[in-house]
């Protein structure tokens, strides 16, 4: 008898051990595709860092549909074949969603790829106009500002704040750059603003020595010049610091979402009265008063020891409202969760309460810093 409860036991035990009662949910695939190596290396890196915070966030409120956010990151390398080599490995990897686009030639190309695989694309900072125009995803998002809405925001801020009437221009040569300073120019001819292109000198994305092109901008005594440069990890601290060695008359400002706080860290004491407009600022009002950001800042000071720039709280709202959407709806549904961003509304992320256009664009404040 004792022998029989012994093997009835022993069976009791395995059928325990095999219920599905201790097995973990499957986890949600997150993909996250983004510089993590060159000049935009250690950005991307830090943007890693803050989806990752807020996986951490949404998984300990139950994660998205019950289970668990698992996130996958793969390095683009700033190069359009490479993300499109990356963007194919995640399609591979069954992930639910693809958080890319640094740079937007490569987000550009990353688009069709992505889109064609049935996978929701959400795109970070890529700011072309050309991310929203439906041609490679017929469903876009962008959390950052578009080139229309910075290059908005710098011709108000020097046609308000600097008065200033000759503008020379340092542009990244690429949809980015050729865009935004378009942006600029056609928001002081909106604005009425009689001003006066003194220079404008072009480069590409990779380009870290810009004496040549400094010399010709001083030699136009320009009462403003605007650099715009999205590589924050080389170009755009190279430009800061190179201005000040060439003594360029006039004030420097740095399109919008260009200076991280790593750029000025890199660009020391040149960085010094260099002005620039941005969206997010992580111990200012009114984002002290929102309670997601507070939680935000916490998590990435306890998880990282780094304190979250703009680039950050972008990466991580766009996972924040991506899971609002899903678990709002019941879905991993790529089109029903992208009509329901496009144009709709989200309560309490890391923004505060945020608004999409119907194009996909979150609507943003720029601040002038």
């Amino acid at each position: 008898m004792s022998v029989l409860k012994s093997v009835l036991a022993a069976a009791g035990l395995a059928t325990v051990l095999a219920t599905p009662a201790f097995a973990q949910p499957k986890p949600v695939k997150v993909g996250v595709i983004i510089p993590l190596s060159g000049g935009a290396g250690p950005q991307g890196q830090h943007v890693t860092q803050a989806i990752q915070a807020m996986a951490a966030t949404i998984n300990e409120s139950g994660g998205v549909l019950g289970r668990p956010i698992e996130v996958l990151v793969r390095d683009d390398e700033s190069t359009p074949a490479v993300g499109v080599s990356r963007a194919s490995d995640l399609i591979g990897q069954d992930v639910a969603v693809i958080i890319e686009g640094w740079n937007s030639p490569v987000a550009l190309a990353m688009q069709p790829v992505i889109s064609r695989a049935g996978v929701l694309d959400i795109t970070l900072f890529a700011s072309a106009d050309a991310v929203l125009s439906g041609e490679g995803n017929p469903l876009p998002i962008r959390l950052n500002a578009s080139n229309s809405q910075g290059g908005a925001a710098v011709a108000q801020a020097i046609a308000q704040t600097l008065k200033g009437k000759r503008i020379a221009f340092l542009t990244e040569n690429d949809a980015y750059g050729v865009g935004t300073q378009e942006a600029i120019e056609a928001e002081f001819k909106r604005l009425n603003y009689g001003y006066q292109k003194v220079a404008e000198e072009k480069f590409p994305f990779s380009q870290a020595d810009f004496r040549v092109a400094l010399t010709n901008v001083r030699a136009a005594n320009p009462d403003v010049t605007v650099a715009i440069n999205a590589n924050e990890g080389l170009g755009m601290p190279a430009i800061i610091r190179q201005y000040r060695q060439n003594r360029v008359p006039g004030q420097l400002f740095a399109a919008l979402g260009t200076v991280a706080p790593s750029v000025i860290s890199v660009a020391g004491e040149a960085a010094d009265g260099l002005m620039s407009v941005d969206i997010y600022f992580p111990d200012v009002q009114p984002f002290t008063s929102y309670p997601a950001n507070r939680k935000f800042v916490e998590r990435m000071q306890a998880m990282f020891k780094q304190k979250p720039d703009k680039f950050m709280a972008v990466g991580a709202t766009a996972l924040q409202v991506w899971a609002a959407a899903a678990n709002e709806l019941n879905t991993l549904d790529r089109e029903l969760i992208a009509k329901r961003i496009r144009g709709g509304a989200f309560k309490g992320t890391v923004f505060g309460d945020v608004s999409f256009a119907p194009n996909g664009q979150m609507l943003n404040r720029a601040y002038l810093f």
